[in-house]
Order: structure tokens, then sequence, then C-alpha cells
């Protein structure tokens, strides 16, 4: 049954992404509620307490606040401060036998990659030209992949003649932008690194377009979050409270019913039934398939079934005692051990270390950290189905080669840890909800077989990493800001009026949905 105004509308895990479609709606009017099964906002992006401890439970740096970023998009539309400070350098890559600072002062950046690439000016001149286009595109609503005539309209309107710059880059990779400017295999490991943990994919394969915005990150400019990542979904869920939405935390959704192709209601494990007249599900597709059982669409059950799985990742938590840390340490690194090897499992590592300025990130003299690595999902869950100590085992040689890999970034990390946790894509389905442990969202490989939020159901849509552009809680917030143009669009106004000054600042995403 509708209610009265056909304007309720549920969200479905409280993440970044969910978090900032709910926002947006509730902000224009509509009746909003989110339902998360954790005990706190954030998901992947989220920051849990454990003996003194705040974890970066898997990202640990944010970008997009500058002006026209995504998160400053949001920011002015709600009228709210995000809890952030510009780091600067982003981060310090560890490569075999060199380290390359990654400044986000320009003039910096500019002497430190020609001192450690030399004769690379030219390729770093192209990945920035076609990065402004990227991001120029992003700071209007465009709706990619577009699902609809509306959708097509909005992305014409978004193209300038500047775009013209990126066509012939629109069936390319970064190795061939990079092979185009006479690129060194030092610089295409590095680039291999960077694109592996913003594009889920290495320079071989990594769209020309979305990889040059990716690579573009710390020059963008990149954030401590204080309080840990997390505080960016705090931030959202309370400013949701405080104007008329509704934040359910312990409430696993089991099932969402449908009716006549369309959710009318979800179901917790708390005995909570929350009718709908849309439905946000911030779910990879292969966790919305679970909970629509035998009324999915033939065509997401086709989906899940032909995807490949995604990258997993192993990380580690590690409580540390600050004396036993080297001085001037920045709080970011990555390090590739063996420039020969496939990246990940291990052979790339980024270590993130909580601010010295911080005290709500650690107990007094100490500071938390978190280390990870991408992994292939099935060797765990095979191990794990198997019984016997194989699983602890790896787990076991995984953490060595974890704190060895970071030893090459913070000297002496092994003798300071005091706490060490580890994780699996085990526990990030457990603690995450995410299907396998599968995170980071689907590899980057073209612009033309990225997935949009559709669901098959006519009145519901996905967020999160799986819609693109994915990656990052910048993508995830312009994948959110998309999805509350569709359901505004598709709902009508609400009959919830704001006050005008407020209409005005919620404009940039009402007016590009009428």
């Amino acid at each position: 049954m509708r209610s009265a105004d056909g304007r309720r509308i549920v969200v479905v895990g409280a993440g970044v992404g969910g978090l900032t479609t709910a926002a947006l709606l509730a902000r224009s009017g509509y009746q909003v509620t989110v339902l998360e099964a954790h005990v706190y906002a954030g998901g992947c992006a989220g920051t849990f307490y454990h003996k003194g401890y705040r974890f970066d439970s898997g990202a640990t740096l944010a970008g997009g606040f500058s002006g026209g970023g995504p998160h400053a998009q949001v920011a002015a539309a709600l009228d709210l401060q995000w809890p952030v400070s510009p780091v600067d350098p982003a981060w310090v890559v560890h490569l075999p036998g060199r380290t390359v600072t990654q400044w986000a002062d320009a003039e910096r950046w500019r002497a430190e990659s020609e001192a450690a690439f030399p004769g690379s000016a030219g390729f770093w001149r192209a990945q920035e030209q076609l990065a402004d286009v990227s991001w120029d595109i992003a700071s209007r609503p465009f709706p990619w992949p577009p699902e609809s005539a509306r959708d097509l309209f909005t992305v014409a309107a978004a193209l300038r003649p500047r775009t013209l710059l990126a066509l012939p880059h629109l069936l390319r990779t970064v190795a061939q932008l990079a092979s185009a400017h006479g690129a060194s295999t030092e610089l295409r490991t590095f680039l291999d690194a960077q694109l592996l943990i913003a594009a889920q994919t290495v320079s071989r394969n990594a769209h020309a377009l979305y990889g040059s915005a990716a690579l573009d990150l710390p020059r963008r400019g990149v954030n401590h979050v204080h309080g840990g990542i997390g505080a960016l979904a705090t931030t959202l869920a309370d400013w949701l409270r405080a104007n008329g939405g509704e934040v359910l935390y312990r409430q696993t959704v089991e099932k969402i019913e449908v009716r006549s192709g369309s959710a009318v209601a979800v179901h917790t494990s708390q005995g909570l039934r929350v009718p709908c007249d849309y439905l946000v599900a911030n779910l990879t597709p292969w966790s919305l398939r679970e909970l629509l059982g035998a009324q999915a669409p033939a065509a997401l059950t086709r989906e899940v079934q032909r995807r490949p799985a995604t990258w997993g990742a192993f990380t580690l938590y590690l409580g540390l005692d600050a004396q036993a840390l080297p001085a001037g340490l920045a709080d970011h690194h990555q390090v590739v051990v063996d420039a020969s090897q496939p990246l990940g499992e291990g052979n790339s590592v980024f270590v993130s270390l909580s601010a010295a300025g911080d005290a709500r990130r650690a107990p007094a003299g100490m500071r938390a950290a978190t280390l990870s690595t991408h992994t292939a999902i099935a060797p765990w869950w095979q191990l794990h189905n198997a019984g016997g100590s194989a699983y602890a085992d790896r787990k076991a040689a995984y953490t060595a080669q974890l704190l060895a890999a970071a030893e090459r970034a913070v000297p002496g990390i092994g003798r300071a840890t005091r706490l060490c946790l580890a994780g699996t894509p085990l526990t990030f389905e457990f603690y995450t909800g995410r299907a396998q442990g599968m995170v980071g969202g689907f590899a980057q490989t073209s612009l033309f077989n990225v997935r949009g939020p559709h669901t098959g159901l006519a009145n519901a849509w996905l967020v999160g990493d799986s819609v693109f552009p994915g990656q990052s809680t910048a993508g995830v917030t312009l994948g959110g800001m998309r999805v509350a143009r569709a359901v505004m669009t598709a709902a009508g106004p609400a009959t919830r009026q704001l006050p005008q000054s407020k209409q005005t600042a919620a404009g940039l995403h009402a007016t590009s949905a009428q």
C-alpha cells in the first residue's frame, strides 16, 4: 500500500553512497528511512572501535572536497561541514630502489616526478589534461551510463567544447597513453600500483580517461578525516536524523518484498516490515539478488551469474607505540615489494597511520594503523571450507608478509606493534555484508562497459561502488547524487516544501531532475 503522497523511500545500507542519496532526498522533502545492519555507519568506509582504538576498516583517505568536487557539492546542498583537513604529501610510494612522494602541491610534484622518472613530463601533461576534462564533466550532472532518454539529454548538456579533447582516448588505456610518451618500466610500475588502488586494475587495462582522473587524486587534494574515515558517514547520518530522516541500526535486511515488478516493503532481522514507494540499495548486485530471492529480475540473476568476482582485501589493524616510530613520518605509504611480480597478494601494500594529533583514534601515546593488500577471494573461502589449519596458516603468512612490506616504509613498525588484528574476505563479508567479501567495485577498463544504478525493478536503484564511477568516497557520492536525481524524477515533487533558501541550496539536484 502506497503512502498518502507516495513518497516513502527506504535506503538499505548506511554507506556513504546510500547516506548521500538519503540526505539529498530528505533535503528535498521526501520521507526517508535508512536501514543498517551494523551498529555504526560507513560500511567499507567505516571506522570501528576496539580496545581504545578507532580503526579505518578499508578506505583511509578521501578526496573530492575541493571546489566543485562531489563532497563539496553535497556540503553546499546540505549546508554541512565535513570534519576534514588537507594532507600533503598525499602519500609516499616506495618502489624497489626509489621513493616517490605524491605531493599535492603542483610545483613540488612536477619536480618530484621528473626526478623520479626523467623524461616523463609529456605523459604527466597529457594525464593532467585528460583528468581536467574528466573532473570538469563530473562537476555537473552526468548520468553515465545513460539509461533513459532523459539521461541522454543530461549527458549531452554536460558536454563542452573542451570535452572534444577526450575523444581520441575513448578506447585507449593508460598504458597506451604512457607508451605514446615513452614511459619507462619504472613509471609503468608506479602507474600500476596507483591504478590498482584507484581503478581496481593496472595500466594495461585501465581506461585512459578514468585512469587519468584516478591518478590525479593527489593533485586534486586528499584529506585526513578527523576521528577516522567513518566520520564522513556519521556526519551524513547525523544530518539526516536532525532533518527528519530515520537511520535505524542493527536492522539486517533479510528480504525485499516485490509485487508486480516493484519493491513494496523491506523485512529486517528484528521483525520490522518497512513499506516503501521507492527503494535505494547500497549493495552489490550479488547482495541485492540474494535479498530478492525468487522475485529477482531475470536480468539481475544473469548478471551475477556471469560477472567475475571482484577483488577482496587482506587487512591488518595495528595499535602502535608512537614513541617507537620514526620522527617526521608521512601518514600514508604505498609499498611495492617486487616490481617483476604481479601486484596484490602482499606484493603491494598500502599503509595508513592515524594522524599524530588525532587523539580520538588511539589511546594516549599510541597510533592506529591500517595495512591492506588486494587479494583474490576464492582461495580464502576454499581453505576455510576445507577445514583444518590451512586458513589460519595463510592468515599468519599474510600477516608476516604485510608487516615485512610495511617495514620498508615505516622502519620499526614491527617493534612498535602492541595490537594486531587481521581481516580476510570472510571478515569483510561478516562485518559489512558484502557478498563473499568482495570490496572496491568493478575494474574500470572501459567507459562502455560500466554499470549504472538499474536493478530491473521499476522503483529501485543500486548505489555504492558497483555503480559508475564506483571506487572511493568521492565516486560513490557522485553515484548517490545521480540516484537522488533519478528518485526525484520518478517520484515527482515532494509535498513537504523547504524554505526558499534551502531549496536554492538543493537546486543542483532538483533542477536537473525536472
